[in-house]
């Protein structure tokens, strides 16, 4: 395993445990709690506000103290992600100007948080990964796999006409021939 990963905090775990715990905690505390809201001068302030202000804070410690200071890395990782829970509980009623139960927040913190959970995997195991997809592409079962995922892509995009659902099965089989051509390029290489 590379030593620099032995030795650096995971700051982007930190911060996505934080995000997470953040949204959780914050959406608690709306279920169980409506009634709470601060209010001043006829404007209510809602949280997103706070995560923004913490989105702020933790990013300028980072950007400005952090570097060689592995505490205020991880003060700072754990504060951006507070903050960016507190706005993303609160992304439905943005984007909605005033929805705040719409569905669009969970499907947005689950991207989201499904995204940044691959990122971040990808980027700390990148070598094996690496190394066992050239090990992959060698063998047979490269080939049949890339022409199951092209097969079985077409087959969903020509049973639809909706653009976003051809999305998604349009991508695969570009992936499938890639799986293919890599295939077929690792074995002429070793001929």
């Amino acid at each position: 395993m590379d030593e620099h990963i032995k030795t650096r905090p995971n700051l982007s775990v930190l911060a996505l445990i934080s995000f997470v715990a953040s949204f959780v905690v914050a959406r608690l505390f709306t279920v169980l709690r409506s009634n709470v809201v601060l209010i001043h001068g006829g404007i209510h302030f809602h949280h997103f506000w706070y995560g923004l202000s913490l989105l702020v804070i933790g990013g300028w410690l980072g950007i400005s103290i952090g570097c060689d200071h592995e505490r205020v890395n991880r003060l700072s990782a754990i504060i951006f992600g507070v903050g960016g829970g507190l706005v993303g509980d609160e992304v439905g009623l943005l984007l909605t100007f005033g929805n705040y139960w719409t569905g669009i927040t969970y499907t947005l913190v689950i991207v989201f948080s499904t995204v940044t959970s691959l990122l971040i995997l990808v980027i700390k195991y990148s070598r094996s990964i690496h190394r066992e997809f050239t090990v992959f592409l060698s063998s047979h079962a490269a080939l049949y796999s890339g022409v199951f995922l092209v097969i079985a892509s077409v087959a969903f995009i020509l049973e639809t006409r909706r653009f976003a659902i051809r999305a998604f099965p349009a991508a695969l089989t570009i992936v499938g021939c890639i799986v293919v051509v890599a295939y077929f390029v690792k074995r002429m290489r070793r001929s």
